[in-house]
């Protein structure tokens, strides 16, 4: 069993819903119910998965939520990429949001590598 709460990969993640709910609500109200409803949950899917994870009794099975979480922020970074297409986020958002991304995967890789 691991500490989620102490995990960096978590911490981050956390940080990374704050800033999709922040974000997404400027997205048009119509939007209300499509992307911006995806991307948050998909947002609160990544450090969800990492906390479920982390009180299995095997690294095996924390390992694959590990791999859940990267596939959900992927997803995410998808998201933002057509939000950014469809003028819903700035150019300058869009390229923070996907480096704190490309910081949690690279993270959550490493330490998946390390569980098995």
């Amino acid at each position: 069993m691991h500490q989620f709460k102490q995990l960096g990969i978590w911490k981050k993640s956390r940080l990374l819903c704050s800033k999709i709910y922040n974000i997404t609500a400027t997205f048009p109200s119509e939007e209300k119910f499509g992307i911006t409803n995806q991307l948050r949950r998909a947002s609160v899917s990544i450090p969800s998965n990492i906390a479920e994870g982390s009180s299995r009794n095997s690294n095996k099975d924390f390992a694959r939520f590990l791999e859940i979480a990267i596939g959900s922020a992927y997803e995410v970074e998808t998201q933002l990429l057509i939000s950014s297409d469809l003028g819903f986020i700035t150019e300058e958002n869009t390229i923070e949001l996907a480096n704190l991304l490309e910081e949690i995967i690279k993270m959550t890789s490493r330490f998946r590598a390390t569980l098995l």
